[in-house]
């Protein structure tokens, strides 16, 4: 095999997706290797935290003195903890924790509608039945009520879970399945020059929006890329798009000023003109890693 040949990129594989404002846009399913590779930074996150957790109930407390009541809260706690802790990122980070951020990927909805907060709460609590109940389940050998065949059942159980992704087309586990979403590579940043001088107008207005830095953050570069292609659409549906997108905007990010009809093009324009430099702002902060393949040098400065 030659050098070429061993060097090429795999194909990617994209799927596209229709929004409810008819914009359809193509996005680029996360690797299966990524995917696994954010759940491993993940569960090292937790059980970091767990051990520094138990040294510091150890050292409060002593083990002697915790007593049966105070296993039990520290069980509850370890629930809480690794239930919650993917809830509480992907909600923060518009479908991204700390494994998934690292890796460039993140969750979507399959429908092409915002990522909701119910959807993020059953893909991630189906973990639990797809991983930690089963897993727990074998490990527990010698426990009372747990028989062999029981564990293996469990094991068999967890096993075809967990290659499930394997199993279909768009790499979904039953939590995707669930809730109707969907794990894919973020965007690149960098969108087309052509927006900025298209609307060069919209940038103008920035400073009379005002927009803050927590309502720049209620979004990110999926968002962004999807009102770029409202922002470019013609034709007699095209005002009506704009307006209800600009009514979800405008709800989500709690703007309090009235916006007129005839004022929400130029509204969104310049939304999206901070929205990209926000955006852009923060990725020169340090290096992103688009992908495996990518070989970008970082910013002089960065470690």
């Amino acid at each position: 095999m030659s050098r070429k040949q061993r060097n090429r990129r795999p194909a990617k594989e994209t799927r596209r997706i229709l929004t409810p404002e008819g914009v359809a846009l193509e996005v680029e399913l996360a690797e299966r290797g990524d995917r696994a590779g954010a759940v491993i930074i993940d569960l090292l996150i937790l059980f970091g935290i767990m051990i520094l957790g138990s040294i510091a109930i150890a050292i409060t407390t002593g083990w002697a003195n915790i007593g049966h009541f105070g296993l039990i809260v520290i069980l509850l706690l370890i629930f809480a903890l690794r239930n919650f802790y993917f809830m509480f990122f992907e909600l923060k980070w518009q479908g991204q924790t700390p494994g998934k951020r690292r890796l460039g990927i993140k969750v979507i909805d399959r429908f092409g509608r915002p990522l909701s907060s119910e959807a993020i709460f059953a893909r991630n609590m189906m973990r639990e039945i797809e991983i930690f109940v089963p897993m727990g389940i074998v490990f527990s050998s010698g426990s009372a009520g747990v028989s062999g065949l029981m564990q293996l059942f469990a094991f068999i159980w967890a096993m075809l879970l967990v290659f499930l992704p394997m199993m279909n087309k768009d790499n979904l586990r039953a939590g995707d399945l669930i809730a109707g979403t969907l794990v894919v590579r973020e965007p690149k940043v960098l969108l087309a020059t052509d927006m900025l001088e298209a609307n060069g107008a919209a940038a103008g207005a920035l400073d009379a929006y005002g927009f803050t830095t927590a309502q720049l953050n209620a979004y990110g570069i999926y968002e962004l890329q999807t009102l770029e292609e409202l922002l470019r659409q013609q034709g007699k549906d095209a005002a009506d798009k704009l307006r209800t997108a600009g009514e979800t905007i405008i709800k989500k990010i709690g703007w309090e000023d009235p916006v007129l009809p005839h004022q929400m093009e130029a509204f969104l324009s310049a939304y999206y003109h901070a929205l990209r430099k926000h955006l852009e702002g923060k990725l020169l902060m340090g290096t992103r890693k688009t992908d495996k393949f990518d070989t970008g040098q970082k910013p002089p400065g960065t470690k």
